[in-house]
C-alpha cells in the first residue's frame, strides 16, 4: 500500500497555527501541524486514533475525548502512511497546496495525536519504525528531530521506559506535560488525581533517561491568571524533579478553542502576563521559550 496523500486522500484547507485538524492528510496514523513551538511542520504520529487518554485536560482541542488508552496500533500502516506522507511533502506539491509560503520546512516529527501515546502496547517498536523512516529519508542530517509530547504519567513502566531509551538513541526528546504543582490545579487543569510528589519522580526518571522538556499551558480560569501562590507549586514541582536535569521550558497559552465542557472556564492570557511568569521560571536557572 503507498500512503501517498498527494492526490485526493488530502482535504480542502490550509495548515495554520489555528487549524490543527488531525484529518487533512487523510491518514489514520500520520498527520501534519503548523507548530508554534516547533517554527514550521510537525509530522504528527497519532497512536490515539479512537480519542482516548487516561488524562482530560480542561484546555484539549480533541472533540469526542473520552477516557481509555491507546487501540492496537497496525505498525505495518504507520510506516507505510508515513514513508508516503513524507515522500509528498519532500518531492510532492503538498507544501505548496496546504502549507504557508515561509513555513514550508519539517521541523520535527512528534509523538503526539488525539491521547497519551505511551499508552501504546506497541510505543517502543513505534519508535524504531518511525526513526527507521526518518533515516531512509536522510532526515535525521536535516536536524528533524523525533519527539515524544507526553503527560508523562505512564513513565514508571518498564515498556514507556524503553520506548523513551531509544528515543533518546535516536537523537530523539521529550516534551512532558506539566500544568500544575498541586494536586487540586492537577485534577482542576487535567482531569486527574495525582500527587505533585509523582509527577515530579516521573519527570525525573524521563529526564535520565532522554532530554527532556517541560511543556506547561497557562491561561485564565474563571478570569483569573494563576496565583503567586499556584506559580510557587508550579516551580517546587520542577525544583523536587531536579532543574539540572531539565532542558527546560516550553510556555504557552491557548491558541485554539478546547473542545471540552471545561471550554467555559478557560480564556488566554496575554503575552506579557506569559512573558511575566517565563521571567520568574528563568530566574530557576531554566531556559524558557514562549508561545502566547
Amino acid at each position: 500500500m503507498n500512503s501517498s496523500v498527494s492526490g485526493e486522500g488530502a482535504r480542502a484547507g490550509r495548515l495554520s497555527v489555528r487549524n490543527h485538524d488531525r484529518d487533512l492528510a487523510g491518514l489514520t496514523y500520520v498527520y501534519p501541524v503548523l507548530s508554534r513551538r516547533a517554527g514550521g511542520v510537525s509530522i504528527g504520529i497519532n497512536l490515539n486514533p479512537n480519542n482516548a487518554c487516561n488524562w482530560h485536560c480542561a484546555y484539549c482541542q480533541v472533540p469526542g475525548l473520552v477516557r481509555g488508552k491507546a487501540p492496537a496500533i497496525d505498525l505495518a500502516r504507520l510506516e507505510d502512511e508515513l514513508h508516503g506522507f513524507i515522500d509528498d511533502l519532500l518531492h510532492g506539491d503538498w507544501m505548496e497546496r496546504f502549507v504557508p509560503e515561509g513555513a514550508r520546512v519539517i521541523r520535527d516529527i512528534a509523538f503526539s495525536g488525539n491521547g497519551e501515546p505511551t499508552s501504546a502496547v506497541e510505543f517502543a517498536e513505534a519508535v524504531d519504525r518511525v526513526a527507521r523512516v526518518r533515516e531512509a529519508f536522510g532526515l535525521a542530517s536535516a536536524a528533524v528531530p523525533l519527539r515524544l509530547i507526553t503527560n508523562g504519567s505512564l513513565m514508571a513502566q518498564a515498556r514507556v521506559q524503553e520506548g523513551v531509551r531509544r528515543l533518546a538513541q535516536a537523537g530523539g526528546e521529550v516534551w512532558f506535560k506539566v500544568d500544575g504543582g498541586s494536586a487540586a490545579a492537577i485534577e482542576r487543569i487535567n482531569g486527574v488525581r495525582l500527587e505533585p510528589a509523582a509527577v515530579a519522580r516521573n519527570l525525573a526518571c524521563c529526564a535520565q533517561l532522554c532530554p527532556t522538556w517541560v511543556q506547561t499551558c497557562m491561561f485564565r480560569w474563571n478570569g483569573a491568571a494563576p496565583t503567586t501562590g499556584e506559580i510557587d507549586d508550579y516551580l517546587a514541582l520542577l525544583e523536587a524533579a531536579g532543574i539540572d536535569r531539565l532542558e527546560g521550558v516550553l510556555l504557552y497559552g491557548i491558541a485554539r478553542p478546547s473542545m471540552q465542557p471545561e471550554a467555559v472556564h478557560l480564556a488566554p492570557l496575554s503575552a506579557a502576563e506569559l512573558e511575566a511568569i517565563g521571567d520568574r521560571i528563568e530566574k530557576k536557572g531554566l531556559t524558557v521559550r514562549v508561545s502566547p
